[in-house]
């Protein structure tokens, strides 16, 4: 079987379709699962997400984590993972191989919530949903706060869309960094990076996770947002240059 080949206009193109591409979520829907049933639920899918994680990132993939231990430095502290967006299931669980899975959110498109099983079941649970308005983004804002306020974890891929086994960083824009620098949090970057197998056709996985960094606060708001900018994606490029192995093509047209 040959490599897949993938054909773009522009670096920040969509190039994997959804079935529920346009789907959006109903002005009511809750962040955080209200009802007893949701609550329960809740402390069931977490650890079943763990081992989920554990059996896809390490058993089929063979995932190899570099730099798990640099979390310790804010132990007790809320903080954001930024990661490079190449795997369209493995890119959910895989951070819950990385942090406890009691302190894990990411924020995605609405468009997730479209996908059958995932997207009732999972991301209710796990997931903070991009606002397509004011009212929306002002209910995402206070979810993010609520979260890292209580010592846990958001996951953010800035480059937005999906590229599987893209080897390199594609540009995202400089408010990817609004809300550590709303809220003086630390980041880390996690860095999925694809290297020559020993054998087959599959790379070999390697994730980086480097940091903490942290806002310079005596800097203005937009200023902070630059330079945490630039940290966080020359950390990402720096470990995007061990990939040295292409397993899917990409051919701008």
């Amino acid at each position: 079987m040959g490599k897949h080949q993938y054909y773009y206009h522009l670096l920040t193109d969509d190039l994997v379709d959804s079935h529920q591409q346009d789907y959006q979520l109903p002005d009511d829907y809750s962040l955080f699962p209200p009802s007893r049933c949701g609550k329960i639920w809740a402390k069931i899918v977490r650890p079943l997400g763990h081992l989920i994680s554990f059996v896809y990132i390490h058993l089929i993939l063979h995932v190899h984590l570099i730099g798990k231990e640099k979390l310790a430095k804010v132990r007790n502290q809320g903080y954001f993972i930024y990661g490079n967006h190449t795997q369209a299931f493995g890119d959910v669980v895989l951070p819950l191989s990385i942090i406890p899975a009691q302190n894990y959110y990411a924020i995605g498109a609405q468009a997730n919530w479209g996908i059958p099983i995932l997207g009732k079941l999972v991301l209710p649970y796990f997931g903070l949903p991009i606002g397509n308005d004011l009212a929306q983004s002002g209910k995402l804002i206070k979810a993010v706060s609520t979260v890292i306020k209580a010592g846990k974890t958001v996951v953010i891929y800035p480059e937005a869309h999906v590229w599987p086994y893209y080897t390199k960083i594609r540009p995202f824009p400089k408010t990817s960094m609004h809300f550590p620098v709303a809220l003086n949090a630390p980041s880390f970057t996690m860095t999925t990076t694809y290297t020559k197998p020993k054998w087959g056709k599959r790379p070999r996985i390697t994730v980086f996770i480097d940091g903490p960094f942290y806002p310079a606060t005596q800097l203005s708001k937009k200023q902070q947002q630059e330079k945490l900018h630039e940290q966080i994606i020359a950390a990402m490029q720096k470990r995007a240059n061990c990939s040295n192995y292409e397993y899917c093509t990409y051919k701008k047209i």
